[in-house]
């Protein structure tokens, strides 16, 4: 028997899909000619991730277009510097969670909408939870907790169907810059598949910043790299508690001074150690409503929807280009999930899990490595971590052979990847 869903679309979509994804079971999309747009959004259930810069317009958006039942699920709390561009809080809103207050700041200004908050991490929610939307925007800042829901939905329809079936519309802005993406679960390109999208986090070599600092970054990199955990050994710099943060531009500041180098702030301070993307509140305007387009059209078929990915830059003038990506058979997600490295034999297994987070393929984020039945190194518990420790300075020739197969998993995935490793 072919399982429900919410989800409705035209005979020409439901052809395309039946085509594109003849290995998704459950396959029963309905036209029904009584039903118009305004039906299809009132029955749609719509779960939006992040409630930040890009997620208080989006969930704006989906209030003034006819969405009726919406979710939104984020684990963070206002901090004062979030109002310039997150129009849904205000001063007294300080403290409280981002999801409860938007989602209160929306059910006052449009009481026909039913909004739900989850002030929750997108981990602890169930598979049941995910199962039981119609579709799912995002609006994250963070590429490993992106690429955990793309896993995790995925997943969804391998193990579900079409039950499972639920299209993510992926948004992201960096300064003046921003995309969308439509993302139909094992029918086009995942957000893996072009993971060398995503640009990489700002790094410095350790000897330029003992040694040479030439930008007043290096300077704030030395304050929080290395003489915070050389003074404080036993305590985590929290780039959220202000004594920190004035500790880090003290210190860096003396030491800018030293070498004349100008430009130590606050702000820049935080924005180095919380490695805080630039975000200018027209460019989440531009981005959150090609996101709500696009799932206005998903969900009601009223206009061909996005494929399957959308660049805006405003850096030059004003420039917008769409074009389909490629699905990558290679793809550690929706493709074989196995990859492979080269590495010498006299290369420590640290370096093995070093490489595994710097290559573009990988870029993992904490990585777990087994060998068969052998742990070579578990992230946690700290049990399990403190067993498996002594193995990073050990060579990885003399924990396995050329060829070998490890199995390695990760907090950015859902599931374990097969990695082959040959010594070069």
């Amino acid at each position: 028997m072919a399982m429900a869903s919410p989800f409705k679309c035209d005979a020409g979509i439901s052809r395309y899909l039946q085509l594109k994804a003849p290995h998704v079971e459950g396959f029963e999309l309905v036209n029904d000619e009584n039903e118009t747009p305004r039906d299809l959004l009132a029955k749609a259930k719509v779960l939006v991730i992040g409630a930040g810069g890009l997620g208080c317009e989006i969930l704006k958006n989906l209030a003034m277009s006819g969405f009726n039942d919406i979710h939104v699920i984020d684990m963070d709390t206002i901090d004062l510097s979030n109002l310039n561009r997150q129009f849904l809080f205000r001063k007294d809103d300080v403290g409280k969670p981002k999801a409860e207050v938007a989602a209160a700041f929306i059910k006052r200004r449009s009481p026909h909408v039913s909004i739900t908050p989850h002030f929750k991490r997108i981990q602890e929610m169930s598979e049941e939870f995910y199962l039981d939307f119609t579709i799912i925007i995002c609006g994250l800042d963070s590429i490993e907790a992106r690429r955990w829901i793309n896993a995790l939905i995925c997943g969804l329809v391998e193990e579900h169907g079409f039950k499972g079936f639920k299209p993510i519309i992926d948004g992201g802005t960096e300064g003046l810059r921003g995309n969308a993406r439509v993302i139909l679960p094992s029918v086009n390109a995942c957000l893996d598949c072009g993971l060398d999208l995503y640009s990489k986090k700002a790094t410095y070599p350790i000897c330029t910043i003992a040694n040479t600092p030439r930008l007043p970054e290096h300077c704030i990199e030395w304050a929080s790299v290395l003489e915070w955990p050389r003074l404080f050994p036993d305590k985590k710099l929290d780039g959220d508690d202000p004594d920190h943060i004035n500790w880090v531009v003290e210190k860096a500041s003396a030491r800018a001074a030293t070498f004349n180098i100008p430009g130590i702030n606050y702000s820049l301070a935080q924005g180095v150690v919380k490695n805080i993307i630039p975000a200018i509140a027209s460019t989440n305007a531009i981005v959150a409503a090609a996101c709500t387009n696009e799932a206005l059209k998903v969900v009601t078929t009223c206009n061909p929807y996005l494929d399957n990915y959308m660049f805006y830059s405003g850096l030059d003038g004003v420039y917008m280009f769409s074009f389909p990506y490629a699905r990558n058979p290679d793809c550690l997600v929706c493709g074989k999930r196995e990859g492979s490295l080269s590495l010498p034999a006299t290369a420590t297994l640290d370096e093995l899990i070093t490489a595994l987070k710097e290559s573009p393929v990988f870029q993992l984020k904490a990585p777990t490595i087994s060998h068969g039945e052998t742990n070579l190194y578990f992230q946690n518990p700290k049990a399990l971590e403190a067993l498996t420790r002594p193995n990073l300075v050990k060579s990885i020739g003399d924990l396995f052979e050329s060829g070998s197969t490890l199995t390695v998993t990760d907090p950015t995935l859902t599931t374990s990847l097969s990695v082959s490793v040959d010594f070069s």
